[in-house]
């Protein structure tokens, strides 16, 4: 049994319809992950965008080791583009902060992000939960690095902005 995702992803594009299974379902949880704070209430459907996008443009695919990195920039413009078409704002009554490790805590920060655009909420998941820097961030979302930068700094200001109010 092939285990290791470059060989899933070798096998699959040679037309091996297991392996392809095997990828997805160890796709699933990465792609969710991504997906959910972007595209919030909508986090399945753009998750489930993502895989379809996934399982139609394997082949397109040159080098398996670059997968997770080509699969990220895949969930983040389906998280993005599902969040705009079901856009809404939601608001959210923050009247008691809960303490940290309070499960409401997780709660409230989605609310919070609620309140942003899909754009400010997807750099907000690339920077600070997945890490990467300005110019990776620029670069899965198509836009100049600068605008990355600035477009951050104003959905940091947001979140803070909603956080309290």
């Amino acid at each position: 049994m092939i285990e290791e995702p470059e060989q899933l992803v070798r096998a699959a594009q040679r037309g091996d319809t297991l392996a392809m299974h095997d990828l997805l379902d160890q796709l699933t949880p990465y792609v969710g992950r991504i997906c959910a704070p972007i595209a919030l209430s909508n986090g399945p459907d753009a998750t489930q965008e993502a895989l379809v996008a996934v399982f139609t443009s394997l082949g397109t695919l040159e080098e398996p080791a670059a997968l997770f990195g080509w699969v990220r920039a895949i969930a983040i413009r389906a998280a993005i583009r599902v969040a705009k078409q079901h856009e809404r704002q939601t608001a959210a009554d923050l009247a008691e902060l809960p303490a940290r490790g309070d499960p409401q805590l997780a709660v409230d920060i989605r609310d919070t992000l609620a309140r942003l655009s899909p754009d400010h909420r997807a750099l907000l998941v690339l920077r600070d939960l997945e890490g990467l820097d300005e110019r990776e961030a620029a670069a899965l979302l198509a836009v100049p690095a600068g605008t990355a930068k600035s477009r951050l700094h104003r959905a940091r200001a947001s979140f803070r902005k909603a956080w309290a109010s």
